[in-house]
């Protein structure tokens, strides 16, 4: 491990790294588990991925920890998600600390469990002055209601006169999303073989690059995060230009 992560270089890091955790389910049905076994295992690697990220000097990490799609999933499964939130963020939040990793959300929280929801707030109240890195939760979220929920915003500033039509631009745009104050992501990965984005940081990812691995999360570690980071270092980011003009 120590010598993959060696080949890192520390100068060509992204600023954000945005993750779609899946796979639990699967990987608690291939050890003959529940699925919420998987679930809790996939903590482990929030854990180990999250610490690996601010060691290397990455910013912002971003987890996609609960869509809004995924309310439709069975409720008990749902009611022990809940409860595992809850219980990983009261476990957690000294390791934040010991870290200096801020924690940070995005999503419809309002409409979150009561206890969850308060767990997540004192969280991020008792993080909120650390600056290592900034751990982003992305939890009953959905990127088309992010992109709906700007766009009345910006039709609300519109309407007032505080914005004139010709003055929106992405700019604009951006800075009416939930994720306003923090970079766009460089670099997706995602697990368990899936290649596709789920409702995910449908703008924000617009320049983004894609690392897909058949991995299920519980099984991704230390190890999996350097190579995706490697995997990244070795991709050319053109942003529309040719490969010549980036030497020049």
């Amino acid at each position: 491990m120590e010598s993959l992560k060696s080949k890192i270089n520390l100068e060509r890091l992204p600023k954000h790294v945005a993750i779609i955790m899946d796979g639990n389910g699967r990987w608690a049905k291939k050890h003959g588990k529940p699925r919420v076994f998987g679930h809790r295992n996939g903590v482990k690697s929030v854990r180990e991925v999250t610490e690996c990220a601010a060691e290397l000097g990455i910013d912002y990490l971003t987890l996609y920890a609960f869509s809004t799609e995924n309310w439709s999933r069975p409720q008990k499964e749902v009611e022990a998600l809940m409860l595992l939130l809850v219980q990983t963020l009261h476990n957690e939040i000294s390791t934040l600390n010991k870290n200096n990793i801020k924690l940070q959300a995005i999503g419809d929280l309002e409409k979150l469990p009561g206890k969850t929801r308060k767990a997540l707030l004192s969280g991020i109240e008792l993080t909120k002055d650390n600056t290592r890195m900034t751990l982003v939760l992305a939890l009953n979220y959905s990127a088309k209601w992010e992109i709906l929920e700007a766009t009345k915003k910006v039709a609300e500033n519109v309407k007032n006169g505080s914005l004139g039509l010709e003055d929106i631009n992405e700019d604009v745009f951006s800075n009416a999303l939930s994720t306003k104050n923090i970079p766009d992501p460089e670099l997706l990965i995602r697990t368990s073989g899936e290649t596709r984005l789920s409702n995910f940081l449908l703008w924000q990812l617009a320049y983004a690059e894609f690392y897909f691995t058949a991995e299920f999360w519980p099984d991704f570690k230390k190890e999996s995060f350097y190579q995706a980071i490697l995997d990244y270092q070795n991709r050319e980011r053109r942003f529309g230009k040719t490969s010549e003009q980036l030497v020049t």
